[in-house]
């Protein structure tokens, strides 16, 4: 390979090495910056967009919007939130890009970013104790940190269908939109997949397009959004009690403003339990998933009262039985809750139109895409634009996708193909000054995303600082601790309802990868707890040299 010069003005002046390189420019990379330098850190963050945002550069299809409300959906800095209003209770794609070009013009975040730009390689130089970083554009960057900021949804999964690449229309994966958009009127618009992204696109296209058609393998057990939009009065109301939601989001089991109620299900009367389901339904929100009652996603008999309720409303709102019962089974197809609920604002009223209709794959699956459409077990159906909303090789796919080589030569995603190994989601074994947030096994998946980029990362912005100050060149987790780390999620996991459903939680969504739970499902809490007994072990899960 030609040796490739290093623009001196990107790397520490007196050394040409940066201290820490972070990859991606979203909530988590963009909060490692202004942190890290505001410690004295010489650090660059290289992200894939031409602008900032992570996922939400690329998250620009129609209806793509928050599922945590703004006010929560930020930094909690005061000097950040003060000046700041959403004009939407849950933003839309477009109203979060806005917030991040508010916090670069406070924070001047875009000079110590790269963009247009993704990395390719890191190879750890054992002798210098220092990364070798190159990237999609030939650039080369040396540092002694590299912090992966990827996110949960940076590789987006198509699955494998035959005749995939013949179709003849308009074919996009949600993650992957048109910068430009995607005029849908008059045309006939085919969406495979249930999730998120595949209720938002629903809802938005079904107001123009000729013809929806969605493909349906598991039920969205979708939540009413209950979307609101802001006045100047109400957005500063909102703020009144903003220091107080900020600290409980840290409190909170998911990074919310919200928790469990403490008691179970059966404690209360049938009364006062339909009570409370109707007043969170009324809400909408997270509510009904995240600050039910505590036993809600531990008890299947506790967890079924709360699937018979929201059955009920979905059979009131969808007017043919026949769609009705596609949507809203009498049998659950997994327990409620154990896999991220969708927010919807007018989901299962457009379901009711002549012009969407739903084919369950199950009972009538894809055999091959053709030029012209879908075909089918019972037949062709013609599209002129498809819609992938297949979701995300999650947690690990954006890692793996990069050619990570730690010591012994040793390949990330080799060593992730048959088990991963974390330290809490934080580092691994054999892959010294390397560090993950919103990493697998963390409670990412769980987790409103400004939470996790603000109270995971102070845990890698001290690590790094206690590094640096103690004078150690090097950092590495010992294959014991993440061993033990792994054993913990398992065992967690395995006491809730989650091992019920087929989730990206624990990677059962991608054919041919082994299924591991993939978040950490005890809790930011507990989480940090286990973090604190480490610090006051003396930092016991690490070799410090």
């Amino acid at each position: 390979m030609a040796t490739i010069s290093i623009d001196p003005r990107e790397l520490d002046e007196t050394s040409g090495v940066l201290d820490v390189l972070v990859v991606g420019g979203g909530f988590a990379g963009l909060y490692q910056l202004d942190q890290l330098r505001s410690r004295g850190f010489s650090v660059k963050v290289v992200e894939a967009g031409d602008s900032l945002g992570g996922i939400w550069y690329w998250n620009c299809y129609p209806g793509a919007r928050t599922d945590s409300t703004g006010q929560i959906y930020q930094y909690s800095r005061e000097d950040l939130w003060k000046d700041w209003s959403y004009d939407e209770l849950y933003p839309s794609w477009s109203g979060v890009r806005d917030y991040f070009a508010y916090i670069d013009r406070k924070l001047d975040l875009s000079r110590d970013i790269i963009f247009s730009t993704r990395v390719t390689s890191a190879d750890f130089d054992g002798e210098r104790n220092q990364w070798t970083v190159r990237t999609s554009t030939g650039r080369m960057l040396r540092a002694r940190s590299v912090v992966i900021c990827t996110g949960f949804g940076a590789k987006p999964y198509i699955p494998s269908i035959n005749g995939l690449n013949s179709f003849a229309g308009d074919s996009h994966h949600t993650a992957l939109w048109p910068q430009e958009g995607l005029d849908m009127t008059g045309k006939r618009v085919g969406i495979i997949g249930t999730g998120s992204s595949g209720v938002q696109v629903t809802q938005e296209a079904a107001a123009d397009a000729e013809q929806i058609t969605i493909f349906q393998r598991t039920p969205n057990l979708a939540l009413p959004m209950r979307q609101q939009q802001l006045t100047g009065q109400l957005k500063e109301k909102l703020k009144e009690n903003l220091p107080e939601r900020f600290a409980q989001r840290r409190r909170s089991f998911a990074g919310f403003d919200m928790d469990f109620i403490p008691k179970s299900v059966f404690e209360v009367s049938d009364e006062e339990r339909a009570d409370t389901y109707e007043r969170m339904w009324a809400t909408g929100g997270f509510e009904l998933w995240l600050a039910n009652y505590q036993d809600i996603l531990l008890d299947e008999r506790a967890n079924r009262t709360m699937y018979d309720f929201w059955r009920n409303k979905v059979h009131q709102r969808v007017t043919d039985p026949v769609k009705a019962e596609k949507l809203a089974p009498m049998d659950p197809p997994h327990p409620f809750g154990t896999k991220r609920p969708s927010l919807e604002q007018n989901f299962y009223d457009v379901v009711n139109q002549e012009n969407v209709d739903i084919v369950d794959v199950n009972e009538d699956p894809i055999e091959r895409i053709t030029p012209a459409g879908v075909q089918t077990k019972s037949g062709l159906r013609e599209f002129d634009i498809l819609v992938f909303a297949t979701g995300f090789d999650a947690n690990r796919g954006g890692i793996t996708s990069i050619d990570i080589r730690g010591t012994n030569d040793q390949l990330l995603s080799h060593k992730w193909s048959e088990r991963l190994d974390t330290f809490m989601g934080l580092t691994t074994a054999g892959f010294p000054n390397l560090m993950f947030v919103y990493g697998p096994q963390s409670p990412a998946g769980f987790c409103n995303g400004p939470t996790c980029a603000e109270v995971q990362g102070e845990i890698v912005v001290d690590f790094l600082t206690h590094v640096r100050d103690g004078g150690y060149q090097r950092f590495e987790t010992s294959e014991d601790a993440e061993q033990s780390w792994t054993a913990h999620v398992e065992e967690v996991f395995h006491m809730s309802l989650f091992p019920r459903a087929k989730s990206w939680y624990h990677g059962a969504n991608i054919p041919g990868k082994p299924s591991q739970m993939l978040n950490y499902s005890g809790g930011l809490s507990s989480y940090f707890e286990h973090w604190e007994e480490n610090v006051a072990a003396g930092y016991k899960a690490f070799t410090l040299s």
